[in-house]
């Protein structure tokens, strides 16, 4: 598998063109299409569209859209070059633009490379005793299994008392099958929201006003630590970036972004109470 099919991503006679269906699994709780969704199928067919992968992705969102809606994908390639090439791609719903997303992808071939910070130490995923759902079955966080290993309960959150910025979570796609590509970092990125309430110490997230992703080596795994630190939040919105690790401490990717911070409407459909992990869900 990989994010185009995760995603559902359809092809068109065109090369530049495809269509993503928007089904409720691909939507947050608030049933509109979840931020990283829309950066995801932009980097998958901006990687279709020039064969090469992408390096480093920035998208703005504009407008909601939710279960039902067809989204065409727009791309123009801007500049071809012999290892890089740089392109947007445009989200419309009709003439509704959704979300813009620019790109650059490629290779080169270089003598030298390293990673430069660490994997905080942490329970491996098959510790973490505990795992909790946001959202309904049906939505995106539905599909995406989580692990806390340095988070508050959400029914402790009353706003009296502010966290550290740093939240850190193991996450993974149980259906998904195979080297998570960015696409599927594109989504799991936008998980910064979990780390929004636990700074403030309110049972609230955020609703994505931009996502930017660096992408750094690809290797297996089933597991990704979310490394979430909020740096500020003020006037009503936060902004904050992740550290995104594979299992043996690969740094896979750097999600940044900037959110509109929001209480939950009904935290008692959140399914706010931690559930037990069983061993047979690994």
């Amino acid at each position: 598998m990989d994010g185009r099919s995760f995603l559902g991503l359809k092809s068109t006679e065109s090369p530049t063109r495809w269509v993503l269906p928007v089904t409720p699994g691909l939507c947050s709780g608030r049933s509109s299409l979840f931020g990283g969704v829309g950066i995801a199928a932009g980097v998958a067919a901006l990687e279709a569209a020039s064969s090469r992968r992408c390096i480093w992705t920035t998208g703005q969102f504009l407008t909601f859209v939710g279960p039902g809606d067809a989204v065409e994908i727009d791309v123009e390639l801007s500049v071809v070059g012999n290892q890089v090439t740089q392109g947007q791609a445009v989200l419309r719903v009709g003439d509704r633009r959704i979300l813009v997303v620019s790109a650059a992808l490629g290779d080169r071939s270089f003598p030298h490379s390293g990673q430069f910070v660490a994997m905080p130490s942490v329970p491996r995923p098959s510790e973490s005793r505990v795992r909790i759902r946001l959202d309904q079955d049906e939505s995106l966080s539905g599909r995406v299994e989580q692990r806390p290993v340095k988070f508050r309960p959400w029914e402790t959150l009353d706003g009296t008392v502010p966290g550290d910025g740093n939240t850190r979570v193991w996450v993974r796609v149980p259906e998904y099958v195979g080297t998570l590509d960015a696409a599927m970092l594109s989504i799991l990125g936008d998980f910064m929201f979990l780390g929004t309430g636990q700074a403030l110490g309110i049972a609230g997230g955020g609703s994505s006003l931009d996502n930017t992703m660096r992408f750094g080596r690809t290797v297996p795994t089933e597991w990704v630590l979310l490394d979430i630190h909020i740096q500020v939040a003020e006037r009503g919105f936060a902004h904050g970036s992740v550290n995104m690790y594979a299992e043996d401490g690969t740094l896979l990717a750097v999600a940044g972004q900037s959110c509109v911070v929001r209480f939950w409407d009904n935290p008692k459909d959140r399914s706010l109470e931690p559930v037990e992990h069983q061993e047979n869900q690994s």
